[in-house]
């Protein structure tokens, strides 16, 4: 039966040490070894702090937590998103009622016999005169 090798989880005070004693000068393949971790692990935990400072050496793998100010903001830009491309469906649709309001107000000002008549497709408006 193969067993998961299960991901050890790390205090941001263990991290904060560590990165400290990298940034001091100690050796980066001695200090993985002494504390038991890969030295890609203190790169990446080094870069983190480096980056946002210690909050971003959170206690779980990955990226670190947006703060609620960051998603808020997303979210307001996804509303704002949101209403610019219903403002713009909006106005297209108006476009098309007017367009169908003007072409009603043609169709019935037609005197009865033209109104039930296609109209033209040439520009002269006389239908076969066209030489084949």
């Amino acid at each position: 039966m193969e067993t998961k090798k299960r991901a050890r989880g790390f205090s941001r005070e263990f991290k904060v040490a560590a990165v400290l004693r990298m940034r001091a000068g100690e050796s980066t393949t001695r200090l993985a070894g002494e504390l038991g971790v890969r030295r890609k692990l203190l790169y990446e935990w080094k870069e983190r702090m480096e980056e946002g400072g210690e909050e971003y050496l959170s206690r779980k793998a990955g990226r670190p937590r947006k703060s609620a100010a960051v998603r808020e903001q997303a979210r307001e830009g996804s509303q704002a998103r949101r209403i610019a491309a219903l403002e713009r469906l909006a106005g297209k649709q108006q476009a098309l009622i007017a367009f169908f309001e003007r072409a009603l107000q043609a169709v019935e000002s037609l005197p009865e016999s033209e109104a039930g008549k296609a109209p033209s497709t040439t520009a002269s408006g006389a239908r076969g005169s066209r030489k084949r």
